[in-house]
């Protein structure tokens, strides 16, 4: 009897099982989120927004759990990392939409309408560039130390840098936009698309879902490969990642006033891209960064960051 070869075939099976019930479980959020939590154009309540930010959370949480059962302790804290870092990135994704909606003028009750669509996209987007990026490595394993100097490289420029306020219409994606398409100023309920003087024209809600979905690209050159660093397993790099990114929708309505007074959380997210950059050359220097330091220090940071956040807040 080949019993490798029986071990094997389980192992293919298993993987298989674990992308039907993700892809199982991203299709019934979906339907939830389109078709129950957001059934009408209007403008979100606070908790009904939480409990749905909950409901997100707790499944990510669940789902991880599951790796945990059937790959192991080590790959389910991965997926544990990976999600904490890529949740923590997207509130630098969540500052930017609150942004974008403002200079555009998108109400806040035909948001959830461009936001869902966005994270739609994201799911194909991420999908594609993972796939891409898993594919380099296998071939070119060199590709992580170029990652990982691009990542310390990263976290010290978010260290370093003094936030500048720029105009959004003054940015190049804008301004670029607007020369492509035919742009209407004017909101026409949810719609994307309108007909006028025989030429098609998109909305504002339009226009902010191509720029959000452009930034949405241009965040992801920094988390994927940060997440790469942390594993090569295409599983938990793009289940980490959509979990974080299905929940985005509900965050950005809790917390889009607010999320530019966690002065301290940027700083927190440079220090964590800077260890996962360099936690590739610890093995050179006769020690290794094993999976649950890495998750203890993610958690240790962002904790920390967002704790002096409200204590700064707090009046004297």
């Amino acid at each position: 009897m080949n019993f490798d070869f029986l071990t094997s075939t389980h192992a293919v099976l298993s993987q298989n099982m674990m992308w039907t019930i993700f892809g199982f479980a991203v299709v019934v959020l979906l339907v939830l989120d389109l078709c129950v939590f957001n059934r009408k154009n209007e403008e979100p309540h606070f908790w009904h927004t939480f409990w749905i930010c909950v409901f997100y959370i707790v499944i990510a949480i669940i789902f991880g759990f599951f790796v945990m059962y059937e790959e192991g302790t080590d790959k389910g804290m991965l997926y544990f990392t990976g999600y904490l870092l890529e949740k923590s990135l997207s509130l630098d994704n969540i500052f930017v939409m609150s942004v974008i909606f403002s200079a555009i003028g998108v109400p806040a009750k035909y948001q959830h309408r461009v936001l869902f669509w966005g994270i739609l996209g994201a799911l194909v987007m991420r999908g594609v560039m993972i796939f891409l990026g898993e594919a380099l490595i296998s071939r070119f394993h060199w590709v992580l130390y170029v990652f990982s100097v691009f990542l310390v490289y990263t976290g010290a420029h978010m260290l370093f840098q003094k936030d500048e306020e720029k105009p959004f219409k003054e940015s190049g994606v804008y301004k670029t936009l607007s020369k492509i398409f035919h742009v209407t100023p004017h909101i026409r309920g949810e719609h994307f698309w309108v007909k006028e003087n025989a030429k098609w024209h998109i909305t504002p809600l339009f226009f902010a879902l191509i720029i959000i979905e452009t930034m949405d690209v241009i965040f992801a050159f920094d988390s994927i490969p940060a997440i790469f660093l942390i594993t090569q397993d295409v599983f938990i790099v793009y289940t980490s990642n959509i979990f974080a990114i299905l929940g985005l929708r509900a965050l950005y309505f809790l917390l889009a006033a607010i999320v530019n007074k966690f002065i301290y959380l940027k700083p927190a997210l440079s220090i964590i891209l800077i260890f996962i950059g360099l936690k590739i050359f610890a093995p050179h220097f006769g020690f290794e960064i094993q999976t649950w330091q890495s998750l203890s220090f993610t958690m240790l940071m962002l904790t920390g960051g967002i704790l002096l956040s409200v204590f700064k807040q707090k009046p004297a």
